[in-house]
């Protein structure tokens, strides 16, 4: 999908002299066959389930029926006004209540969201950018009101905001205070939360903007690179934040070269925090990821295929050693899951882990000739990426230039050019289509639960003390116009149930808004 040309057939001969590059076992530097040297022999990948709509109730339902499932880890989606840093009675909001993911208004919603899920044992994700240090510290005070420290805390925030300027566009502020956000939520993690991943450098956007798997591959590392510079820059010591960079793949439909992208990004990491940045604990050379089929595969046509489809990439993702992983639901072209379907996609990892025998050894498509000439060549066309984005001047530069925007949009172009021409088939809409019905369940969110959101929401402002929140925001604001680190203000501003449109206000007023560009 890349374009790489295949030829019919791989031998030795195709990998030239280059066995150093493939040499060791797993666990070994470059790890090309995996960090973990049992693979998951030792331990299987956390089964991580993506959820939210709604109320923060009915999530809190969904997340205790998933665990109740043997789902291993929680991920939250949040929903649309949420992401962009709106309460739900803003006017801005209307029309958007719960549709793409739970709402979170205040530490309230955050409160209920995790009634009786024990914190302290169980690690959470979650999917949010521009908000995320805000919505991070309302899971930080959720957890200290169970009686959970800090430190005890395990989990990930996406927190990447580079990609939103290519790719989601859930971008708030200008770039700038953007990073230094984002900056400063990795030194507070550094210095109080040594279990959590501070961020989650995600390509998964990325790919289902319309990359291929090489851009993905490319962009994705390029931003962690981007922000690794940033906290050096800050004065961290490299080997005291590395090792909790966490990232984020898609698992797309060219099964080999999926497979061939997450090696080659386990190697390409490697050599260039090594060897580039000079790190020197093993475990900031380490790439861990969490994986998710790909959503942009999914289709309204004859959806029962698509159980099929996140099978074949779910398996893609375990022989490619990621570390957690979900998978998509057969309904989701329609609307988000219902409880059946989310259960039915949980049950395919648990058939790959159990059934399959795959897990039982490390790597086992190491040697194919095939697969490592195709690490290989998706490595060098990352590699060629690189060496454009430093030409441009960098990240940064490249994202106001336009190029990656364009880069993803011609990738997007071509590939619907060839469904289009029929030169790519996918069953069900351009090859073996039928008139029939798709016929399924789909969920749809409660409407009175705007109303029971909204009731909790003006319980909060009536109830909370007026003067600790307006004091909390006057030092928010403060921070925000000094160089101070943004979390103890935000994590006080929380505590005294500041909502996450007032603080994001505050935001806004210090640092503006950017707008989008013509090239996006």
């Amino acid at each position: 999908m890349s374009g790489i040309p295949v030829e019919r057939a791989y031998t030795p001969e195709h990998l030239g002299d280059e066995d150093d590059r493939r040499s060791g076992v797993p666990g070994d530097y470059p790890y090309l066959r995996g960090v973990h040297a049992s693979g998951y022999r030792g331990r299987l990948w956390t089964m991580r389930m993506f959820a939210g709509f709604g109320t923060a109730e009915e999530t809190n339902a969904r997340f205790r029926y998933l665990l109740n499932q043997g789902q291993s880890g929680l991920s939250v989606a949040f929903d649309l006004p949420t992401l962009y840093g709106y309460d739900t009675d803003d006017p801005l909001a209307r029309g958007e209540f719960g549709k793409g993911g739970v709402a979170v208004s205040s530490l309230a919603d955050m409160e209920v969201l995790f009634e009786g899920i024990p914190l302290g044992e169980i690690t959470t994700s979650m999917t949010v950018n521009a908000p995320a240090a805000i919505v991070w510290a309302m899971y930080i005070v959720t957890a200290e009101k169970q009686g959970v420290p800090q430190d005890a805390l395990g989990g990930t925030i996406q927190n990447d905001i580079l990609k939103e300027y290519t790719a989601q566009n859930e971008f708030i502020f200008p770039p700038a205070p953007s990073m230094r956000l984002v900056v400063d939520t990795i030194e507070y993690a550094t210095h109080n939360l040594p279990k959590w991943n501070p961020i989650s450098i995600s390509g998964y956007h990325i790919r289902e903007a319309g990359a291929t798997a090489v851009q993905e591959l490319a962009f994705t590392l390029a931003d962690g690179f981007e922000y690794v510079r940033a906290c050096v820059e800050r004065g961290l010591d490299i080997d005291d934040f590395a090792p909790r960079l966490s990232f984020f793949f898609s698992v797309h439909q060219d099964f080999f070269e999926e497979i061939a992208k997450f090696r080659a990004a386990r190697r390409i990491w490697a050599k260039e925090m090594r060897e580039t940045f000079g790190a020197k604990n093993e475990r900031s050379w380490w790439l861990r990821t969490h994986a998710q089929t790909a959503g942009a595969t999914l289709t309204a046509q004859q959806p029962e295929n698509n159980v099929s489809r996140v099978a074949l990439q779910a398996l893609a993702a375990v022989l490619s050693g990621v570390q957690s992983l979900h998978t998509n639901s057969k309904d989701e072209a329609w609307a988000l899951p219902t409880e059946g379907a989310a259960r039915l996609a949980l049950r395919t990892q648990q058939i790959i882990a159990h059934e399959t025998g795959v897990t039982n050894t490390v790597d086992p498509l190491g040697g194919s000739y095939y697969l490592e000439w195709l690490t290989d060549q998706v490595e060098e066309g990352a590699y060629e990426y690189f060496r454009q984005i430093e030409e441009l001047g960098g990240v940064m530069a490249a994202i106001d230039d336009g190029f990656v925007v364009n880069e993803i949009a011609d990738a997007a172009e071509n590939y619907q050019r060839e469904l289009d021409r029929r030169e790519r088939l996918i069953v069900g809409v351009n090859e073996e289509e039928t008139d029939e019905a798709p016929g399924i369940p789909v969920l749809t969110v409660d409407p009175d639960g705007e109303r029971h959101h909204l009731e909790r929401l003006r319980r909060v402002r009536e109830e909370r003390d007026a003067g600790a929140v307006e004091d909390s925001l006057e030092r928010l604001r403060k921070a925000a116009a000094s160089a101070d680190n943004l979390m103890p203000p935000i994590l006080d501003a929380v505590r005294a149930y500041a909502t996450l449109g007032e603080m994001m206000q505050v935001l806004r007023d210090v640092w503006g808004e950017q707008k989008p560009s013509s090239s996006a």
